[in-house]
């Protein structure tokens, strides 16, 4: 049978505790376990790798230069395992893990305030919320549910439409004034904020004018909508945010209106499930969802 060369768990966890320590005695310490056990596991490891990870002198434990190469990738792999197990542990109870990737504006502004009262309702679902801005692959991603834009769907992929992506112009009301309702010269006069992930937001607003597109691009650039709508209470400039992430701060006043037009992008935001794998979990929170969106209609077939 083939020698294994892999570590036991033990042995890296004495071998980064020595190196945290400097003797047996203190890493033993530290793990509640023998200095014995720790001196077998060390030399249990070496022996396995086939080098010295410490230099030993006067009882002191000094990493060697193989063992100062191994320290990293040791911390990597039980970090690893620690996740994993924490991420497992999501499943104790016999409780149902639902698994959902939104685009982090987004699902700060309209999935959030669903998940509490779903879960109410469903007392045995816990949820895994994962934010992300690039499109999930199901064939490799742990995910139930994605919830993107159009743009965003992937190859064999049902879609169940949320809404259509409305992009509206606001700004901190001391930075408008007595102002309202603003034309695209006036707009262009103010600081314009930019959006780094998609940065021809403001260049498609303004594309039925002559405006020099170094005009529209210059501003301070954000990765999120939500810090955007952030920069722009702060009065740092105009901000071009879908509607409905701007709403919470337009109704509490800390932003307002720049401008009555809207900018309809012509994507949706969606809800998006594999093609013939939808979990019954997923189909729970969709029927739920569904019940409240007037007019939401389900889309069998892959886009």
């Amino acid at each position: 049978m083939r020698q294994s060369y892999t570590p036991s768990v033990p042995e890296l966890r004495a071998f980064i505790a020595c190196a945290q320590h400097g003797t047996t005695t203190m890493a033993a310490s530290n793990l509640n376990l023998t200095q014995s056990a720790i001196s077998r596991s060390v030399a249990s490891l070496e022996q396995r790798l086939g080098v010295i990870l410490f230099e030993r002198v006067r009882k002191r434990l000094t990493l060697s230069p193989a063992g100062h190469a191994f320290l990293p990738k040791a911390q990597s792999i039980l970090a690893s395992l620690d996740d994993a197990a924490v991420g497992i542990m999501a499943f104790g109870g016999g409780e149902t893990v639902l698994r959902i990737a939104a685009l982090p504006s987004f699902g700060r502004a309209w999935l959030l305030p669903k998940l509490a009262p779903f879960l109410k309702q469903h007392s045995g679902i816990r949820i895994d919320l994962t934010a992300r801005l690039s499109p999930v692959d199901f064939s490799t991603d742990t995910i139930d549910i994605a919830i993107m834009r159009t743009s965003h769907i992937p190859p064999f992929a049902e879609t169940i439409p949320i809404m259509p992506e409305k992009l509206v112009v606001v700004a901190a009301p001391f930075i408008l004034g007595d102002r309202s309702d603003l034309d695209d010269q006036s707009l262009l006069n103010l600081p314009l904020l930019q959006q780094s992930t998609r940065p021809t937001l403001w260049l498609d607003w303004f594309k039925s004018h002559d405006t020099d597109p170094r005009r529209a691009l210059r501003g301070a650039r954000m990765d999120h909508f939500d810090m955007v709508v952030d920069a722009a209470i702060a009065g740092m400039g105009l901000a071009i945010v879908p509607d409905i992430i701007a709403q919470p701060a337009l109704d509490r006043g800390d932003l307002a209106m720049a401008t009555k037009r809207h900018f309809e992008t012509g994507d949706h935001y969606t809800m998006i499930t594999p093609v013939g794998g939808m979990s019954q979990t997923a189909r729970l929170f969709i029927d739920w969802v569904q019940t409240g969106i007037a007019g939401c209609p389900k889309t069998d077939g892959a886009q």
